[in-house]
């Protein structure tokens, strides 16, 4: 019994064959026996079959033996063995289980076996850790998702990393995706204890332990559980990547969690293949089709029992041509093939040979697919019984036929299909095989042709010829043939399953039919069904341009001729709107809206397929049309339109939509559609869930150079709101020629799928997003990254339009604007096309530059074939450079940039880093070749570098997110449609970053000012309560020091401030570009006060000095009469008769009068202001070489208010005398700029009126010097004004001065007259006398008489310094901030309040005087602010209970150290230095109060702090606000002033004011502009007011002529000749300008009474503005929506 078990077991073993390795591996996971361990597996890798069947016998008993085999043997699928074995062995009547299992029941085996599999299944998903996605299954999103792992090289490490090897290796067309072997040094999930302790212990140690194969799986398996584990978008992904790369394809899966196997039909479905039959060999033609579509012989490989050679490796010699040798199929010498199959038997893959149209060296003359079953075809009936119905031929490998097998192939008998034997040596040997074959000929119909021998001696390059000779020979003669849904049919019918047939797929399908039923053409498809796209949206797209570029303008006034553009353009959506929806259109949206995701992602895919199918049809069609017609020029040009413009897509029913939605839209802002009729408004929501799957949407249309801007900005919008708004974006675009290889690059490197070359190319531009993993997002800095392709650049099909340069430039620009990194996709081959490509592609990066973006390339050199080419290209490298150099100056000078220019001017250029070289796609000549190894690995190295080049600017620069990539889209596409780019284009994200920093701006600006006021206060208060002689030392000199220093500390703190807020990114903008605005700003901010801090200190100085001459005269005097009563007070005192009240009174009188006859009081002389001023003035003409004319007189005869212009204050040239005649302009010019600079020197006079203080120089001379300064200017330079001007402008001025100074003067100088002021003091001394006479408790008196004399006055000045400054804080901070945060906020609640009040004076004094409207407006603003609540009180009450508490503070300070009264208010006084300006010489008595106790003193003034803060509060809160303005040392209206009010320049056309930051700008500009005749411009010849705009005029063919000009004609285009300052922009939309639009329309008549001209006569559509029309425009310029 023995050596029959031992002879039955080595005899089943030995017949295994290749299987022999699939046997040990199983029986490493099965026990022996009862109590005993498995076979390490160090041991059965060595084992041959007979050392296994000693360690087997030896392990258990015989039937134990026998049964685990057996066992074993059925689980590998191997049943006739295992049956052979049972009877072999006795087994029918020794082993009862052994018997009732050969007898049980087929279904009952059936059910065991699919349980068995499905075992299997679940521990290879458990091991590759897959079993999550066995019912949720991974989709294609997945895998682009970019994560941590996008930056490493993937080499896998444990069986869990095995699905992830393949499909990144696969998707990035990688053909080592195939190899599971593990990263040397790894292990898998089950390492071998056993082995290591054996040969620890021991063991061989020579003997060498490929762990690989025992650790790893074998990659059938592995590809088996990841298309288990894949959504079926997902397989089709996989399967067009493995074609590419020359894998066989799984034609058949096996029945692993479905009871029977599945035909892969839907997964090839997008596989599409080109290739030249030999027929077509002459004509240089190809066929492209479809895999599923094409009909081809079928030759199909199965093996039966075992085999000791590999079939696959058989099919890989068949189908390699020669010198190019490729593993199709997978074989047990290949890397990780000789691993153990666990569920992919059962398999069955195909391949497919192509032939190139060589005859010499095809293998093939017209296309063959392959077939390969895995495992025996016992084993696998059905899946050979399919392979024998669609085959035309099946070759079967075996080394031999048993009676059973005999019994199966009989089976066969009547079978159209061919059979063929491939037979190995033991076959030959073996009678009882060749026996059998004799018995099959006539049932199989074989000869000697259908049995090959390979036997140990043949040659294997000879048998491989013999064998493709008969493969030859089957196509030849069998007519068999049939394409992938044939063999769906034939499939179905034996039960297979398909997994097309799964209901969403079907229901896709069936949306799909429907639509293309009748679909004939592409020409009738686009002409029925998407009207939308012809002759309408071209001329649409042509009328938008011309509304921008006005080429066609001719004579027509530019705002007529576009009010004639705008009704053109609404006809035409009117005419779009008007279009009956097709059937098949109406069909393709409910799809969209009714079907569920997966219904919908089926539909749209089937619908491809099927356009894809037509269009090629058509192409194929037209293109053998075309080859016809060779010598009919006409016709040929008209199938060659037919040809550019033949294909159909998807993409072009989404254009479609896009082209509804826009032409709806239109209608409803047109007034012409209620928002409640609209149709479409769930289609950008629709759309935006299409880009989440990975759909690439359309951004540009490349047919007609157009982007739908609404329909792209809605269908953004929604994408945003879908991704909760966290939409960070880097923006990656690719361009270069046409057939370079971009979408190829881009579908390689991110797993993406735009379409790539099939017949006909791409065109405009597609973009597509990818999720980055949320634990990568902050590394990478962006949340996602958007994918640009575009059409190639240069086409040949496009180069004979006249606008295609054009096309080519725009589409560059735009998408490289867009961008944060752009590749540049070359190939070596043309050097002309590359030059062109450049050529392009820099013009659109100066572009990008000039507009204040720093664009990032990288530069791919494709087909670049040699491997030391990253050396070699060094000196190409150099040469690319010079070119780039060459290329960008002849750019610059093309966009007259007037500067010279070099390409690193434009960008960071390092060609070490940016230059990539990528050799060929393919390994050899297609169709048959691979993707080139070295491509996929090359592009592997540039995505990584891609992504560590956007971690490192996403510091630099953040990311966009969706509203400022649309707003982007939409600035950069207005000013691409106008001729001038770099001047039309206005930044969105730089303006609202301008907005952003410009509020930011003020406010560190008001800090600034808010602190040195608050500084200057301090010091100007120091310096009254310093000695003169000590003015005069280092103390003064110290203080303007310190306040230097100050000043330079805050513009610090302001510069660092802005360079966090800048760094910090304001909302991820952009705004490094205008911070050098900023910067000058702030440096001119901090100049000017400079110079204002040191005129209020060196007044401060002077009114000391000057306060010090009387007080010192009144303190003499003072002493002398204290004196006097002093004695007084003795004498009484020593009297007998102590005086009575009226006694005592009548002594003091008359001491009083002695006193005041005897002493010679300090009186100063009363300056004459007027002469003084005079002097100052002459001087100053004297200096500018003008002279006093003799009868000019004295300034006492001169006043604002009595100039007026005369002739003679124009110096004009003769020419230009004329047209002043009957223009005016030049004399209009002048008396505004009198009437301004008189206003501004009005303000300067009123501000030293309210100023307590004598009159000093420095305010002639400030005068002086504003004059000056403003004449000095370039624009009143242009006006030509004469000496008389300047000489009876400063008469005037000074005149008006003189006489307000004078006054100042005299009412200082009787303020200060020591006698009236001694007059005040009689009945204090009397009041003193009394009390010290009396011998009064006069403490609380004196301390009375302190806080009303001294104490209160400091307070109250303190009030006046302070709440200035309080009040300009709380305005600029509260509520009502907002309205002067920018000056573009105050321009457009300026305007927004004046359109609801809608009042024409108004208007007017908006208008005229800019100035003098803007400060009325914020007094009013101030005194309605505070009128209306109590805030003042509470500023007031916060000022005086801050300075108070200090006060309190001093005297507690001063109490303790201060023995006397005197040295207690000396100490106080010296406390409080910096607050307060106590005048001690006001206390009357001083010399007395020495006697009064200090405590009861200090005690008194603590308890009447109170009663004097509500004494002060009160007075306060009775003075009307606008006298209490007028009190205050520093005007809350002048600061808001200064804040918005800017430069104070205006538009040279329409006077709209600049709104640039600050007063130091390069440029003035402004949101809007405003019709011309607003600003008084009229026609010279018939005095009607213009309504020109100044932003169309700009982009117009008009002239205008002005003094500027010397009235010669001048083109508006060219208008920076001579107005360099100004930038004046188209407006951004069509609707930009309808504010004031509205204004002039609704007061025409009115401006014309107003200027004294004839009204203008206003385009027709400027009557159907409304008001709420006109609030948008305003919001939409201003950005406030």
């Amino acid at each position: 019994m023995e050596q029959t078990v031992r002879e039955s077991l080595l005899g089943t073993l030995e017949d295994l064959g290749e299987e022999f390795e699939t046997f040990k591996s199983k029986l490493s996971e099965i026990q022996l026996q009862e109590g005993s361990g498995n076979i390490p597996w160090s041991t059965l890798q060595v084992a041959d079959p007979r050392d296994l069947t000693e360690e087997m016998l030896r392990g258990c008993k015989d039937d134990d033996g026998v049964e685990v085999t057996r066992k074993v043997l059925r689980a590998i699928n191997q049943q006739d063995l295992a049956e052979r074995l049972t009877k072999t062995t006795g087994g029918g009547g020794s082993n009862p289980d052994q018997e009732s299992e050969t007898h049980q029941d087929p279904e009952m085996v059936g059910e065991e076996l699919l349980k068995e599999r499905r075992r299997a299944l679940q521990d290879i998903l458990a091991k590759l850790k897959m079993e999550q996605h066995k019912s949720m299954k991974l989709r294609l999103r997945d895998l682009q998702e970019i994560n941590p792992e996008s930056l490493k090289d993937w080499t896998p490490r444990a069986l869990g990393d095995l699905p992830w090897h393949f499909l990144r290796k696969v998707m990035a067309l990688n053909r080592t995706a195939r190899n599971t072997n593990f990263w040397q040094g790894a292990t898998g999930d089950q390492a071998s204890s056993e082995e290591n302790g054996r040969q620890g212990g021991g063991g061989n140690v020579l003997h060498h332990s490929n762990s690989d194969a025992r650790d790893s799986l074998h990659p059938l398996d592995v590809l088996c559980a990841i298309l288990l584990c894949s959504d079926s978008f997902l397989q089709q992904e996989i399967l067009s990547k493995m074609s590419m790369c020359q894998f066989a394809l799984p034609l058949l899966l096996p029945a692993l969690d479905t009871p029977k196997c599945t035909l892969m039909l839907w997964a090839m479905r997008d596989i599409v293949r080109k290739w030249r039959p030999h027929s077509l060999a002459d004509s240089r033609g190809f066929r492209e089709e479809s895999l599923v579509l094409m009909s081809v012989p079928t030759i199909s490989f199965v093996r039966l029992g075992s085999c000791n050679f590999s079939k696959s490796k058989l099919l890989n010699e068949v189908l390699s041509p020669s010198q190019q040798h490729h593993d199709f199929f997978i074989h047990r010498d290949m890397e990780s093939g000789n691993v153990p199959r666990k569920i992919a038997d059962g398999l069955v893959e195909i391949s497919w040979y192509f032939p190139g149209g060589r005859e010499n060296s095809d293998l093939f003359p017209e296309p063959v697919a392959v077939t390969n079953l895995r495992g025996d075809i016992e084993s696998h009936w059905l899946q050979f019984s399919f392979l024998t119905e669609v085959s035309s031929a099946v070759f079967i490998v075996t080394e031999s036929i048993s009676e059973r097998q005999y019994a199966l192939l009989s089976s066969l008998q009547g079978s159209a299909t061919k059979y063929y034997f491939i037979l190995s040596a033991q076959a030959e040997q073996c009678s009882e095989t060749l026996g059998f074959l004799t018995k099959l000929a006539p049932v199989l119909k074989l000869n000697k042709l259908n049995v090959l021998e390979k036997s140990n001696g043949t040659n294997e390059t000879e048998f491989v010829e013999n064998l493709q000779r008969t493969i030859r020979s089957i196509m030849d003669s069998s007519t068999k043939r049939g394409n992938m849904e044939a063999v769906a049919t034939a499939a179905r019918e034996l039960g297979v399953l398909v997994d097309e047939d799964c209901e969403e797929c079907q229901s896709g399908s069936m949306w799909a039919r429907e639509i293309t039923v009748n679909m004939r053409d592409v020409t009738n498809c686009k002409a029925e069904m998407l009207k939308l796209q012809g002759d309408l949206w071209n001329t649409l797209t042509k009328v938008e341009k011309e509304l921008c570029r006005m080429k066609e303008q001719g004579t027509v006034p530019p705002e007529d001729y576009k009010m004639q553009l705008k009704e053109k353009l609404s006809e035409l959506h009117a005419q779009q709107n008007n279009c009956e929806l097709n059937d098949g259109l109406i069909k393709f949206i409910n799809g969209l809206e009714q079907l569920t995701a997966v219904e919908k992602h089926h539909f749209l895919k089937w619908l491809k397929f099927t356009l894809d199918h037509i269009a090629k049809d058509e192409h194929s069609r037209l293109q053998v049309q075309y080859n016809a017609l060779a010598g009919d020029p006409q016709k040929l040009e008209e199938l060659d339109k037919l040809i550019s413009s033949g294909s159909l897509g998807v993409e072009h029913f989404l254009r479609e939509l896009g082209q509804l939605y826009e032409a709806e839209h239109a209608m409803v802002k047109e007034g012409k559609m209620a928002e409640s009729q609209k149709q479409f408004t769930r289609l950008p929501g629709i759309a935006a869930d299409l880009m989440l799957e990975g759909f690439p949407m359309e951004l540009i249309d490349g047919d007609v150079s157009n982007i739908p801007l609404q329909w792209v900005t809605d269908v953004l919008s929604q994408l945003h709101a879908k991704l909760g708004g966290r939409s960070r974006m880097v923006v990656l675009t690719v361009l270069g020629g046409q057939s370079t290889g971009k979408s190829t690059l881009l579908n390689t490197m991110f797993g993406l799928q735009f379409a790539v070359s099939s017949g006909q190319c791409m065109r405009g531009a597609f973009m597509s997003l990818i999720k980055v993993a949320e634990n990568f997002q902050q590394e990478l800095g962006c949340d996602f990254i958007l994918v640009i392709d575009t059409e190639g650049l240069k086409a040949p099909e496009l180069a004979k339009l006249e606008d295609s340069y054009q096309h080519d430039n725009e589409l560059a620009t735009l998408v490289t604007g867009l961008s944060d990194i752009t590749i540049v996709n070359m190939t070596t081959e043309n050097v002309t096309e590359m030059k062109d490509v450049l050529q392009i592609m820099v013009h659109a990066f100066l572009r990008i530059k000039e507009i204040g973006q720093n664009p990032q390339c990288l530069f791919v050199h494709q087909n670049v074939s040699d491997v030391s080419a990253h050396g070699q290209n060094m000196r190409d490298r150099k040469h690319l450079l010079e070119q780039l150099n060459e290329i960008t100056k002849a750019a610059a000078r093309m966009e007259k940039l007037h500067k010279e220019v070099t390409f690193s001017d434009i960008m960071d250029y390092d060609p070490k880093i940016q230059d990539w070289y990528l050799p060929s796609l393919w390994q050899g000549v297609p169709p048959m070749a691979p993707v080139n190894l070295e491509y996929s690995e090359s592009v592997g190295e540039l995505k990584k570098h891609l992504f560590q080049f956007i971690r490192i600017h996403s510091v630099e620069i953040a990311p966009k997110n969706i509203p400022q990539f649309t707003e982007w889209v939409k600035s950069l596409w207005n000013a691409l449609k106008h001729e001038n780019f770099c001047f039309s284009f206005r930044n969105p994200l730089a303006t609202e970053a301008y907005n952003q920093l410009s509020a930011k701006f003020s406010e560190l600006e008001w800090e600034l000012k808010k602190k040195m006021h608050l500084w200057l206060s301090e010091q100007e208060t120091f310096i009254q309560n310093q000695a003169p002689d000590e003015l005069e030392s280092e103390v003064f000199a110290q203080l303007s020091r310190e306040t230097q220093q100050k000043l330079q500390h805050e513009e610090d703190k302001i510069f660092e401030c802005l360079e966090k807020y800048i760094k910090d990114g304001a909302s991820g903008t952009r705004m490094l570009e205008i911070k050098e605005d900023f910067i000058r700003s702030t440096r001119s901010t901090t100049t000017t006060f400079h110079h204002y801090s040191h005129q209020q200190l060196e007044r401060a100085k002077n009114n000391r000095k000057r306060h010090c001459k009387y007080d010192n005269s009144e303190a003499e005097f003072r002493k002398i009469i204290e004196q006097e009563v002093d004695k007084l007070l003795e004498d009484c005192r020593s009297r007998e008769r102590k005086l009575n009240n009226e006694e005592l009174e009548q002594e003091f009188k008359a001491m009083w009068r002695e006193v005041l006859s005897e002493s010679m009081l300090f009186s100063s002389m009363k300056r004459p202001i007027f002469q003084e001023m005079q002097s100052l003035m002459e001087e100053d003409l004297e200096i500018r070489g003008r002279l006093m004319p003799q009868e000019a007189g004295s300034l006492l005869h001169y006043s604002m208010s009595s100039f007026t212009m005369k002739k003679e204050y124009l110096d004009l040239a003769w020419s230009e005398t004329l047209k002043e005649l009957f223009t005016k302009e030049s004399w209009h010019k002048a008396e505004e700029l009198a009437t301004s600079l008189m206003r501004q020197c009005s303000a300067y006079i009123d501000e030293k009126a309210n100023s307590k203080g004598d009159y000093d120089k420095i305010y002639c001379r400030d005068l002086l010097c504003m004059i000056n300064e403003r004449l000095q200017q370039e624009d009143v330079s242009k006006l030509h004004t004469s000496g008389c001007f300047e000489v009876d402008l400063k008469l005037h001025i000074l005149g008006e001065a003189a006489s307000v100074f004078q006054e100042i003067h005299d009412s200082f100088k009787k303020e200060t007259d020591p006698r009236q002021s001694l007059k005040k003091l009689k009945l204090q001394y009397f009041s003193i006398l009394k009390d010290l006479y009396l011998d009064k408790e006069v403490s609380h008196k004196r301390a009375r008489d302190f806080c009303d004399q001294c104490l209160k006055p400091a307070l109250v000045d303190y009030m006046k310094k302070r709440l200035g400054i309080a009040m300009a804080d709380d305005m600029l901070r509260n509520g009502q901030s907002i309205d002067y945060a920018s000056r573009g906020f105050f321009q457009f609640t300026t305007q927004k309040k004046l359109l609801e009040e809608n009042d024409f004076y108004n208007y007017v004094r908006y208008i005229e005087n800019y100035e003098d409207f803007v400060k009325s407006q914020i007094q009013r603003h101030l005194v309605d602010h505070y009128s209306e609540n109590e805030g003042l009180e509470d500023l007031e009450r916060e000022i005086l209970s801050t300075v108070i508490e200090r006060v309190r503070g001093a005297l507690e300070n001063s109490e303790d150290k201060s023995n006397t009264v005197l040295a207690f208010i000396d100490n106080f006084c010296q406390v409080l230095q910096k607050d307060l300006v106590i005048s001690k010489d006001r206390l009357v008595g001083i010399r007395f109060i020495n006697s009064i106790n200090t405590g009861k003193f200090a005690a008194f003034i603590q308890t009447s702090l109170s009663d004097l803060e509500q004494q002060i509060l009160a007075e306060f809160k009775n003075l009307e606000i606008e006298f209490k303005l007028s009190l205050l040392s520093v005007k809350p209206q002048d600061e808001i002033f200064k804040r918005v009010f800017g430069c104070g320049k205006q538009c040279p056309f329409c006077k709209v004011p600049c709104e640039a930051v600050g007063t130091d700008h390069k440029e003035h500009f402004a949101s809007v502009h405003r019709p011309q005749g607003l600003g008084e411009y009229r026609c010279s010849e018939t005095n009607i007011l213009v309504y020109e705009l100044c932003s169309s005029a700009v982009v117009s063919n008009c002239t205008f002529q002005c003094p500027e000009t010397q009235w010669e004609v001048h083109l508006y285009k060219d208008y920076r000749t001579i107005f360099p300052d100004w930038r004046i922009q188209p407006d951004p939309c069509i609707n930009a300008s309808d504010y004031w639009k509205f204004v002039f329309k609704e007061f025409n008549q009115e401006f014309a009474e107003a200027y004294i001209a004839e009204p203008a006569e206003l385009p027709g559509d400027w009557e159907k503005i409304t008001k709420e029309q006109a609030l948008e425009s305003l919001e939409e310029a201003f950005k406030m929506k």
